[in-house]
């Protein structure tokens, strides 16, 4: 992979499309679209605007990871919706967005947008993964800010972050970050697992908040670093903040586990160039007439033609 790729967090995408598009958007037979068709022209839009050479479409194999719940039960745990004993819990998804899964899915694989979702991990992983083996340039399109700690300079890695829809992007390079959190990419990790994260059930360092947490970033480089400071008393923390890293160290002995994406996950081998006519031009046909797809999945197909 050599030429820019674009990896999708795609669950971050439909979601964003299902609540960005009005759910009168329906099939034929009455049915909800919307996350369908926003998606599209979603892709639409970034295909268009950013030109990538390939694309993977990354998916959520397992939402919760058992060996992410292992360490931290906490994680993600106010979203699961039904617990299913050996196999990934279900998690909590909108009624009429459920269904749309998996015709998303099956009208990615009709086009020949490459799909890729592997038992055990979490997109995030998925695309930490393919991003470690990319040869060139790569555009991290989601919602989560967690991926910020992929983004890489010196690798032309960015994360393409919606502010709204997909036609206003916020390009996060390390300048803006550094802007923001006071981090580069390889901080942002570390300054995540201290502040702590209420959506994703992690806990943090008591007291260290953003700011706190990029201070002491700046002061000792990383985690390591403050952690070594707490036992050296020569060190500028302060009482509440050796005390409180002190008490954490439980905690700070897992999370970098937790929050940091893998970069090992054993990825199928898949086409991930950008297709340019559909892989399944009958599939895709009924798929369309089946589920009203009309201009969305027009539009897209007309762009990826050119």
């Amino acid at each position: 992979m050599t030429g820019r790729l674009m990896l999708l967090d795609t669950a971050s995408l439909y979601f964003r499309a299902y609540f960005g598009v009005p759910d009168s958007v329906k099939a034929p037979d009455g049915t909800p679209v919307n996350a369908v068709r926003g998606l599209l022209d979603f892709i639409d839009r970034l295909v268009r605007d950013h030109r990538p050479e390939q694309l993977v479409a990354c998916m959520d194999a397992d939402w919760r990871p058992q060996w992410r719940v292992d360490l931290i039960p906490t994680y993600k745990a106010h979203r699961v919706a039904e617990e299913h004993e050996g196999a990934p819990d279900a998690e909590e998804v909108p009624d009429t967005l459920a269904p749309q899964v998996p015709v998303i899915e099956e009208v990615l694989d009709a086009i020949g947008i490459a799909r890729v979702g592997v038992a055990g991990y979490e997109a995030d992983d998925v695309i930490g993964t393919f991003t470690g083996r990319a040869g060139g340039p790569v555009d991290i399109v989601t919602g989560d800010r967690d991926l910020y700690q992929l983004v890489d300079d010196e690798r032309g890695i960015r994360v393409l972050y919606p502010l709204k829809g997909v036609g206003t992007l916020q390009l996060t390079d390390e300048a803006v970050l550094r802007e923001k959190y006071g981090v580069d990419g390889r901080g942002y990790a570390d300054l995540a697992l201290l502040r702590g994260d209420p959506s994703d059930g992690l806990p943090g360092v008591a007291g260290i908040g953003e700011k706190t947490a990029a201070k002491l970033l700046a002061e000792f480089g990383d985690l390591a670093g403050i952690m070594a400071a707490v036992d050296d008393p020569r060190a500028k923390l302060t009482p509440s903040q050796r005390k409180r890293l002190t008490e954490a160290r439980p905690y700070v002995a897992v999370a970098p586990t937790v929050v940091r994406v893998a970069g090992d996950v054993p990825l199928p081998d898949v086409d991930t160039a950008l297709p340019h006519a559909p892989r399944d031009p009958a599939g895709l046909e009924e798929l369309a007439r089946r589920w009203g797809l009309g201009g969305s999945l027009q539009r897209l197909m007309s762009t990826l033609a050119e």
